[in-house]
């Protein structure tokens, strides 16, 4: 290799270096801006077709390569009993700008990886778009139906505005939207 090739690649390298380190700060630093913790409430419809109300919180935290998300729903039943749902999410980012990966299991070498849809297991992913954080989950029946939830968190002032939809086969089955307050 000619000294003056050999060089420049030198003189280049720290420039890439700094573009690798950066664009993964770039990445964190996309999701700083939504994290904290949000709380509300939504009146949902349930299977039966009556209203319900439901306590929605949501707690988003940056993690050492990315972000995690932990959302929980409440819901009243009979008698004053309440019950709750909890979800935690890693993502990781991806090679496109943006887009996350879920970091939801660890393979036999210690590496986070995705959940195997056929296996009935939800295949999730994240997205950030201006002020918008979008998780999307898909789960795949034994029968090749398939179901789409889209979460998408928005910044608004005071904190997050969620509108959540449920598709099934393409056909929406459910649309929640409410406001969670920042604390």
């Amino acid at each position: 290799m000619p000294k003056s090739v050999a060089l420049k690649l030198l003189l280049a390298l720290p420039v890439f270096v700094a573009a690798v380190v950066l664009s993964g700060q770039i990445a964190v630093a996309d999701i700083s801006r939504f994290v904290g913790e949000y709380s509300g409430r939504a009146e949902v419809e349930t299977r039966e077709g009556s209203m319900s109300l439901r306590d929605m919180s949501v707690v988003i935290r940056e993690t050492g390569i990315g972000y995690s998300v932990t959302w929980t729903s409440t819901t009243e039943k009979g008698g004053g009993r309440r019950k709750a749902k909890s979800y935690q999410i890693e993502f990781q980012p991806t090679d496109r700008d943006g887009v996350f990966s879920a970091a939801m299991k660890r393979n036999v070498f210690g590496h986070t990886e995705q959940l195997d849809p056929m296996k009935g297991q939800p295949y999730v992913w994240s997205r950030i778009t201006g002020d918008t954080l979008t998780v999307f989950s898909m789960f795949v029946a034994p029968n090749g139906d398939y179901e789409m939830q889209q979460y998408d968190r928005t910044l608004v002032e005071g904190g997050l505005q969620l509108d959540f939809n449920s598709h099934r086969n393409g056909i929406p089955t459910r649309f929640i939207s409410t406001f969670l307050t920042r604390h």
